[in-house]
């Protein structure tokens, strides 16, 4: 299981979340059979989702993050509850691009640049809070990071990586680090930030040193007074269920679903998260319309 940790300073000024996010990259990657590029590009996106999550306040919230680039990956998705356990979906999981000059993916290509990002909060309890930014460059990281500064105008260092086997593409690291300044911090201590962040190795760097999450924490806030906020296990998981297709159904009309059972004699639903598949049968389809009829 892949972990968080969340860290503040002492005089309350700034908020240090890092994670390995690496299992559930991985995870990602054998159920949607992604490619290099979607393998990077949905891994980012899962590990931002996963550190926002551990910030929604209510135990039922959920976050999505949504982006569509109008590059070749389509439309990418991750939904993360507020223990940062999450899951995702991209429309296009096989797209191959050439590397970049530096011989690194070209996830920018892949996501694309004329779209937008789209935050939904939901806590469970009231209409959930939407917002959203236009892409300011693919890359991910620097959306979030945009979104936090115009959205919620809150200022913001985000990083994300994936990195992968050079021959096979399979996931060896992942993680993310997002530090916020928090209301009432000074010019010293945001001066302080920007000199640390500047001289920050990338998140697969330190992961790959065998930099633990909280001293990526501690690095990036070198020179300050830090205290562990909690530090949580986080994984790729789906609450899918054969009961929550149940209550898809019934939103359909009853003729409709008669003529499913009629005609097929079973319905069957593919989750977009995990893969998994819910058969409902002839049976179970009859009961469902009697009830509704009654």
């Amino acid at each position: 299981m892949d972990k968080i940790i969340r860290c503040i300073t002492s005089d309350g000024s700034i908020m240090a979340a890092a994670i390995d996010s690496s299992d559930i990259v991985h995870t990602a990657q054998c159920i949607h059979k992604m490619g290099a590029v979607a393998t990077a590009a949905l891994g980012r996106l899962l590990t931002a989702s996963s550190i926002m999550g551990t910030m929604l306040k209510q135990e039922i919230a959920s976050i999505t993050l949504k982006i569509n680039g109008e590059g070749p990956l389509g439309t990418l998705v991750a939904i993360a509850d507020s223990k940062g356990n999450c899951r995702g979906s991209i429309t296009n999981p096989d797209v191959q691009l050439p590397l970049k000059p530096n011989g690194k993916l070209d996830v920018s290509a892949g996501v694309g640049r004329n779209g937008l990002l789209l935050v939904i909060r939901d806590s469970g309890e009231a209409e959930p809070y939407m917002g959203q930014i236009s892409l300011v460059s693919g890359e991910i990281a620097e959306d979030i990071t945009h979104y936090f500064a115009t959205s919620e105008q809150i200022p913001t260092v985000c990083a994300l990586g994936v990195l992968l086997d050079k021959d096979d593409h399979k996931v060896l690291l992942a993680g993310g680090l997002l530090i916020q300044a928090l209301p009432g911090a000074g010019e010293a201590a945001l001066e302080r930030l920007e000199k640390n962040v500047a001289e920050l190795p990338s998140v697969t760097t330190m992961l790959a040193q065998g930099v633990s999450i909280e001293n990526m924490c501690r690095k990036a806030l070198n020179g300050f007074d830090v205290e562990v906020l909690d530090e949580l296990g986080v994984s790729y998981a789906c609450p899918c269920n054969k009961q929550r297709v149940k209550r898809a159904v019934i939103s359909l009309p009853v003729e409709e679903i008669l003529e499913i059972a009629n005609e097929h004699g079973k319905l069957e639903a593919k989750c977009h998260y995990c893969g998994r598949t819910h058969e409902i049968g002839k049976t179970e389809l009859e009961e469902l319309a009697d009830a509704m009829i009654k």
